[in-house]
């Protein structure tokens, strides 16, 4: 009889106007990694939420070696040898790394923190993983790969028997993920089991050894992956074929909107002396490894960072873009890659969200606001964007991380802006909702807007752009046409200056 770590059988979680989960199960052998699987919406976070002790589910079993868990709280889990890597980051930022590992359970000596033994358990920790992070450091002082690695170490110093890995590598370099993959075979190897969580087909092939899938909150399948294609899963995931990853190309660069010249940031070490153009009907890519400062250029035309020098024309007109608001203003829109800490506002609800960067629009006399226009709007962001979602008035906080980047593109779109700044716009979003984004990037296209796009996914930039503009460590490295250029040359360009 196969021995399980984990069993999840028939749980079931509903909310009002929704049921979340629909008797799925889950259930993960040791030493193995088993990857979760579904669109966004289709149940995979509520499902470890209700793990986690999270959320109560309204029926189902949870085994756990064995014997049947169910925790109150994620500190109950983590206590009993089940840790999570969120994708999105909650760490303590003005905490050292070495407090942020040790949060909540601080060795003692008599009734004061033992520092000396914090900072070398963390250490040797570091060193079991070959993390090379000073346990000292502030995290607010670490990139987004090195507070991801801090975050895995966490997971691994609790000894425990299940972690789930949740879009783990979205913030990190090819070279990363290698070594991520070494940090992992190592946790197997101890006889853990891993749950990992993404949208990435290439790692989810190379690294897992079963698959669940769940579709619109219910179990669709559990099997091996050996004898599963790329095809079949997707089709699996979505309910349909997708024959392409990527929509044909209808769109046709036209005339220059945009013009950037010499573009520095003031605060360095930051972009310097970067020029390019963007055609209307054009999208343009960016392309760079981490720290590059592909997002330096975006929020410095954007008015996020401060302009040191350079000049920024859009119809041949120059432009200060002082403020986000004057960037707004003077038709520009920006979709920021941390959605959760710069793009959403969690507690508050669809409505709101959609709205907000709009909100001068629906002042009438008496700077009343106009509520049938309002609900219009919106009505048009959750139809036009597929946002999957009870109502409005639902906390966008409770959304899928997919839907909750439908609503803040939908949100700009509501400016009519002439130019689309997207960065990372589908970082941890599954394959049917990331078709559904490039289809609209390309019709956005088609009808005369500007699209600049940062992405990490080599394959994407080269699926939906039209030119590709290459940073290296602060600096234009070169532009090149994507038609012409291939994935060794970006990277060739990425490394020219380091």
């Amino acid at each position: 009889m196969e021995k399980y770590l984990l069993e999840m059988t028939e749980v079931s979680k509903s909310f009002p106007g929704v049921k979340a989960l629909d008797k799925v199960n889950l259930k993960i052998r040791p030493h193995t990694v088993h990857a979760l699987m579904g669109e966004n919406g289709a149940g995979k976070s509520t499902l470890m939420k209700c793990l986690f002790g999270i959320y109560s589910r309204d029926e189902g079993k949870i085994l756990l070696d064995g014997k049947e868990i169910n925790f109150v709280s994620a500190k109950d889990a983590l206590e009993n040898g089940v840790s999570m890597v969120h994708q999105e980051l909650n760490q303590v930022l003005q905490r050292t790394v070495m407090d942020n590992v040790w949060l909540g359970r601080y060795p003692l000596k008599g009734i004061f923190v033992d520092h000396k033994k914090m900072y070398e358990d963390t250490k040797k920790i570091f060193k079991e993983l070959e993390i090379d992070v000073d346990p000292k450091a502030k995290v607010s002082t670490l990139s987004v790969s090195q507070m991801q690695m801090v975050e895995i170490a966490k997971a691994f110093s609790y000894n425990s028997k299940i972690i789930v890995m949740d879009e783990p590598t979205s913030s990190l370099t090819e070279r990363e993920v290698g070594h991520l993959f070494k940090i992992i075979k190592k946790l197997t190897d101890k006889g853990c089991g891993v749950v990992y969580i993404s949208h990435k087909m290439e790692e989810i092939k190379e690294i897992c050894d079963d698959i669940t899938i769940l579709r619109d909150g219910q179990w669709v399948t559990t099997a091996s992956l050996k004898g599963l294609s790329t095809d079949e899963i997707i089709s699996m995931m979505v309910g349909r074929s997708l024959t392409q990853r990527f929509p044909e190309k209808t769109n046709k660069p036209q005339e220059v909107i945009l013009e950037v010249e010499s573009l520095t940031a003031k605060n360095q070490p930051s972009i310097k002396d970067v020029t390019f153009q963007l055609r209307k009907g054009e999208i343009l890519g960016v392309a760079g490894l981490v720290g590059s400062k592909r997002t330096d250029i975006v929020e410095t035309i954007f008015g996020i960072r401060e302009r040191n020098s350079g000049k920024v024309k859009i119809h041949g007109k120059e432009i200060e873009n002082k403020t986000s608001l004057e960037a707004i203003k003077n038709g520009f829109a920006l979709v920021t890659e941390e959605r959760r800490a710069t793009g959403i506002f969690p507690q508050l609800n669809i409505e709101f969200n959609s709205l907000i960067s709009n909100m001068t629009s629906y002042e009438g006399k008496n700077k009343i606001l106009n509520s049938s226009k309002m609900y219009g709007d919106t009505k048009w962001v959750i139809d036009s964007m597929r946002v999957k979602t009870p109502n409005q008035k639902t906390p966008i906080g409770n959304l899928s991380g997919g839907n909750q980047q439908k609503v803040i593109i939908g949100r700009w779109l509501l400016t009519s802006p002439d130019i689309l700044m997207l960065d990372e716009p589908t970082r941890g979003i599954d394959v049917g909702a990331k078709y559904e984004i490039y289809q609209l990037m390309l019709d956005l296209a088609n009808k005369g807007k500007g699209i600049i796009m940062i992405s990490s996914e080599m394959p994407e930039l080269l699926g939906v752009t039209d030119r590709i503009l290459v940073m290296s460590n602060g600096r234009l490295a070169g532009i090149v046409n994507t038609k012409e250029t291939s994935q060794e040359e970006i990277l060739k360009l990425a490394s020219l200056y380091l």
